[in-house]
Formats: C-alpha cells, sequence, structure tokens
C-alpha cells in the first residue's frame, strides 16, 4: 500500500464527506493537467485482457461503481487509476440536496461505510455537460440513473425514460438504479409487476430511439439490484429482466443488513458497503447465475478489497467487477493490486 495508510489517517480526521469532497477536488485537478495524468497512469497501470460484455470491449474487468463520483466531476482524472469503466452517479432528471447531513458514516474496524445520500446532485443537465469533456483513450463510461424523491412512484418511469433520452448517446452503458436503500419507496420497483412495468417502457423507448436516429451503436441496459431479495423476489425481479430484454445486472447495492459489527454506528440506518458486504453480494451473484443459467451477463460489485475476492466474483459468474469502499480503505493503488492478481 505504499505511503497510502498515513495519508488515510489524515483524511480520517476529516468528516467522510468532507474527505470525499477533497478527494473529488483532488481527482477532478488531475484530470484537467495532462501531464499529471500521465505520470499518475504510468504508475497505476496494468495491462489485462480486454473484456467483452453487453456488446462493448473493456480494457480490463475493474471499475468504479457508482456513488463515487455523483455529478461526473472527476471521472477522466479516475481514469489514471487503472479503471477499465467508470459509472457515474446516480443521477436524476432535477438537482436535489439528498438527505440530511451527516450521511456517511465509517465503520472503521468493519472496513465498511454506512451512508444515507439520498441521491444528492445537480441534475441531468450539469452531469450531461461534464460527458461532453474529451474521454481517456479506452474508458468505458456508465451513467447510473435514478428518479427525484419528489417523484411519485407511479411517475418513476417518466424520470427514467427522461434520463434515457438525456444520456443514450453520452453513456457507452446506463445503470437503472431500482434498488438504493436510500430514496423512500424506491426499492418496490424490485417487484415483479412493477419492475416489468418500467423495463417495458425502458425497452420501448430505447427500440425508438435507435430507430429515430437510425444508430447501430448499442445502448445497454443494466439493472442494479439489491442484496436483500428473498429467492422469490430475486426470482421476480430477473424475470422481469429477461422478459424486457435488459442487457445485464449489477450485483449488488448496499444492504440493509446489520448483524455481527462491533461498532456503535451499526445502528445508524442508511446502506452498508464495504468488507462485510461481500459474502452477501458473492452469493447474490450465484444465485442469478443458478438461476439464468449464466445467460444473464453479471457485474458484480460488494465489498472487493483484493484479487482473491475479485477473482471469487468472476468465478461466481460474474463477467466484470467494481470497487468503492475498498478504494477508500485501500488506497488508490487497489486497481493495480487486482488486475495483477488476477490470474489469467
Amino acid at each position: 500500500m505504499g505511503i497510502y495508510p498515513f495519508f488515510r489517517k489524515l483524511l480520517f480526521y476529516l468528516e467522510p464527506e468532507k474527505a470525499h469532497e477533497l478527494t473529488l477536488s483532488l481527482m477532478r485537478l488531475v484530470g484537467a493537467f495532462p501531464p499529471l495524468y500521465e505520470v499518475l497512469r504510468r504508475r497505476f497501470f496494468v495491462a489485462s485482457k480486454p473484456v467483452q460484455a453487453f456488446g462493448l470491449t473493456f480494457g480490463n474487468p475493474v471499475g468504479l461503481a457508482a456513488g463515487y463520483d455523483k455529478d461526473g466531476l472527476c471521472w477522466r482524472g479516475l481514469a489514471c487509476l487503472g479503471f477499465g469503466h467508470v459509472e457515474i452517479g446516480t443521477v436524476t432528471p432535477l438537482a436535489q440536496k439528498g438527505n440530511p447531513k451527516p450521511r456517511i458514516f465509517r465503520l472503521e474496524g468493519d472496513r465498511a461505510l454506512i451512508n444515507r445520500m439520498g441521491f444528492p446532485g445537480r441534475g441531468a443537465e450539469f452531469v450531461a455537460r461534464q460527458l461532453h469533456l474529451p474521454r481517456p483513450v479506452g474508458l468505458i463510461l456508465g451513467v447510473n440513473l435514478g428518479k427525484n424523491k419528489d417523484t411519485p412512484l407511479e411517475e418513476a418511469a417518466g424520470d427514467y425514460v427522461n434520463l434515457l433520452r438525456r444520456f443514450a448517446s453520452l453513456g457507452d452503458y446506463l445503470a437503472i438504479n431500482v434498488s438504493s436503500p436510500n430514496t423512500p419507496g424506491l426499492r418496490r420497483l424490485q417487484a415483479r409487476t412493477e419492475l416489468e412495468q418500467l423495463l417495458s417502457r425502458l425497452a420501448q423507448e430505447r427500440r425508438e430511439l435507435l430507430s429515430n436516429l437510425n444508430s447501430q451503436k448499442p445502448i445497454p441496459l443494466l439493472v442494479k439490484l439489491a442484496p436483500d431479495l428473498s429467492s422469490v423476489e430475486l426470482d421476480d425481479a430477473l424475470g422481469a429482466i429477461l422478459d424486457s430484454g435488459m442487457d445485464g445486472v449489477i450485483a449488488t447495492n448496499t444492504t440493509l443488513w446489520r448483524e455481527g459489527f462491533s461498532s456503535p454506528l451499526r445502528r445508524e440506518t442508511g446502506g452498508l458497503s464495504g468488507a462485510p458486504l461481500f459474502r452477501l453480494s458473492l452469493e447474490t451473484v450465484q444465485r442469478i447465475t443458478q438461476r439464468t443459467q449464466g445467460h444473464l451477463p453479471i457485474l458484480g460489485v460488494g465489498g472487493i478489497e483484493n484479487a482473491v475476492e475479485a477473482q471469487a466474483m468472476l468465478d461466481a459468474g460474474a463477467v466484470l467487477v467494481q470497487v468503492y469502499t475498498g478504494l477508500i480503505y485501500q488506497g488508490p493503488g487497489l486497481v493495480r493490486q487486482i488486475l495483477s492478481g488476477l490470474r489469467e
């Protein structure tokens, strides 16, 4: 890990959200200053076999999960850390403040975070402007989409359709987030009837977009699911995803599970991420692979901190993996370490 533990100690003196804002500013500077970007890229780059997934070619199997760069401020700088793809967002149609602060909590002894952010962000138009900036060579860019808090659940499809229209030509793939625990009622969209209605509208809108643009460019749509679904709930969600012709699934979002933690902060409400989530996410990937017989591509995310865990996700059926909380605890060399450790 080099000198990162020293810098992590300094960062952890700051309130979690302040520390995150500082790292965003630093990475935004890296993306805007090509000489610095190139120095760091050479430091962290590891050659890897490309991965074909969702009709796209990824330079390597490791990406950055949504939530880190919500407004698309620093994705160009983050690319220098060796990611094969970066997923920005969650983006909502209109700007919103999110939930009251404090809303991020470190469970340091468990190498975990609890967040109840509630999709804070500057809205779709601001993010879209950030995506017009020059893109690092070879980087795949995903955009994670969510509804505004004030949009009634029965009107949520309108938010997702509007976001699909806005970002279809800007992102390489789009992720439909129906599984955050921090927007009231959102997880109800994972139920069979609600999810079928939402995804069928998105599938129809995608067909019309491709027809109107007379484009052969694919618009891969992935659905992000929670790790807390029962077997019946997961089967229902997968049925809706398959029937609507979605291109893949992201497994998983954060969890509401709280057993076995020592930190008093475990009582904070919100979604838990980090090391304790790994087992739940891995089991979900295994369940999806078994239920779909490997026919639905999976992007595995949740608690990955090293190459052994990344390989376990791939062995369980994932075609790609993502990290987020592990990056905070393990440092900017995490992607390099994972790629170096993955067996061919």
